[in-house]
């Protein structure tokens, strides 16, 4: 897995699109409100896309940034580990809270594109779909700046009475068009010639 040697040809191609997706711009936003929320406990990491991987590539800070999130603490033994199938169950524990949390499926990245460093603008997505539902649901554990981050859609039921639906059903909607100074005349018939006639 982590020995696999460099890719050639349609492969690499693909790897390339990958690697440009990643955004350094976001890395930094995402390091900033990683630190404001856990604390400065946690460290920094060095600039540039290994040292983002390396620092979360364990899965400590992201079992951190869930915990912090969350009421009822989801990961309950972070630790840190130079095996690689603890980092990767720890990884995995946080893509299992985050998705408890609220992130949706195919906002979350797989376990190998972070420990391998297969797609980390993936990574990038996952945390930025967290930061975004944490403002969204405003319950308080957000620490930082909410503008880093975009507002989710929330739900704006309507509820009408039954007279109001009655009324409803007597309006032409404009979407539904109008008849108004359309004629038919000119119009032959389907399957009938043209006709021409000359004065």
């Amino acid at each position: 897995m982590a020995n696999k040697g460099p890719s050639y040809g349609m492969s690499r191609q693909v790897q390339d699109k990958i690697e440009q997706k990643y955004n350094p711009e976001l890395e930094e936003r995402l390091v900033e409100w990683i630190v404001t929320q856990c604390g400065s406990g946690v460290g920094k990491p060095e600039a540039g896309k290994l040292g983002f991987q390396t620092w979360l590539k364990d899965g400590c800070v992201l079992c951190e940034l869930i915990n912090t999130l969350c009421k009822d603490k989801p990961v309950k033994k972070i630790q840190s580990s130079s095996m690689a199938f603890k980092q990767m169950e720890q990884i995995s524990q946080f893509l299992n809270a985050a998705e408890k949390y609220g992130v949706v499926k195919t906002d979350m990245f797989q376990t190998v594109d972070l420990w391998e460093g297969k797609d980390l603008a993936a990574v990038q997505r996952t945390l930025m779909a967290l930061g975004s539902l944490a403002v969204t649901k405003d319950e308080g554990s957000f620490r930082g700046d909410p503008s880093w981050f975009f507002k989710k859609a929330q739900e704006n039921r309507r509820d009408f009475s039954d007279d109001q639906l009655k009324e409803g059903k007597s309006v032409i909607g404009l979407q539904m068009g109008s008849n108004k100074g359309a004629t038919q005349s000119g119009m032959t018939g389907y399957g009938r010639p043209r006709q021409i006639m000359n004065p």
